[in-house]
């Protein structure tokens, strides 16, 4: 890092092959472009929304002897990331030891699935930039307020493998089912697991689909479900036929989306 001044098609489609990711994913072989978030969305969806999460700041002395995970954070309006540490932190103190100036950091990200399934990671990102203190920012007794200035980010998730320009990063808006995500997957594992079996019948050889299916993802243009056979696994995305912009609205896609399965 210098400083001046990281689907398959709709199921419609033929059958998907699949391959591995880096991190052990299915990753199925996309033969025309997908309706799907951008790296940038994908990003901001993982910083924003996700308490998997530690800031790496090389070079500290005495090493901390575990991870460095904020209180809080957050992202801000110009993409800078804001995180709330406890005041005798070790990220506290580099940047107190930098003397006004920035001190380099690398925020890690770990998406893991909410939901029990092989290969429960499904993606990660690095955002790498320049911690500086607060000046008042601190809302909480003990606590001190950093910022990280965004200076590159690679994202490896589900869909592949990108670099996400700063500026994408900042014009971005996290997915607006995120919040609902994790509450949707489990419900549907949970309470509607031969309802999500049935999606199989919409994908090109659907008798590989023999021994299960778990909801691994979702977003506002679809549904990503694992599906496991005799072969192993792969994932087949379901497009909802508009994308959606809350709970609602991914309610009633879901319902279509069985209602054909249901039909085929």
């Amino acid at each position: 890092m210098i400083r001046p001044g990281n689907p398959v098609p709709d199921v419609s489609g033929p059958q998907e092959q699949a391959e591995r990711s880096p991190h052990g994913q299915p990753r199925p072989e996309v033969e025309e472009a997908p309706r799907q978030p951008s790296a940038a969305e994908r990003a901001r969806t993982l910083v924003e929304g996700n308490s998997s999460l530690a800031l790496v700041v090389p070079g500290l002395a005495p090493a901390p002897t575990g991870p460095l995970v904020p209180l809080r954070h957050s992202v801000g309006p110009a993409g800078d990331v804001f995180l709330l540490f406890p005041r005798d932190s070790p990220a506290v103190r580099a940047v107190r030891a930098a003397a006004g100036d920035e001190a380099a950091a690398v925020l890690e990200i770990t998406d893991v699935a909410p939901v029990a399934v092989p290969q429960r990671i499904r993606g990660r990102a690095s955002v790498a930039g320049w911690l500086t203190a607060v000046p008042g920012g601190s809302f909480e007794a003990g606590s001190e307020l950093l910022r990280l200035e965004v200076g590159e980010i690679s994202l490896d998730d589900l869909w592949g493998a990108a670099l996400v320009d700063p500026d994408e990063f900042a014009d971005a808006a996290a997915d607006p089912l995120a919040a609902h995500e994790t509450e949707i997957l489990q419900h549907l594992a949970a309470a509607h697991a031969d309802e999500v079996g049935t999606l199989c019948t919409l994908v090109s050889g659907a008798g590989r689909c023999t021994t299960g299916a778990v909801p691994v993802a979702l977003d506002r243009f679809g549904l990503r479900v694992r599906f496991r056979g005799e072969d192993g696994a792969f994932d087949a995305r379901f497009d909802f036929p508009a994308p959606v912009d809350g709970l609602e609205g991914a309610q009633r896609a879901m319902r279509d989306l069985f209602a054909a399965a249901g039909q085929d």
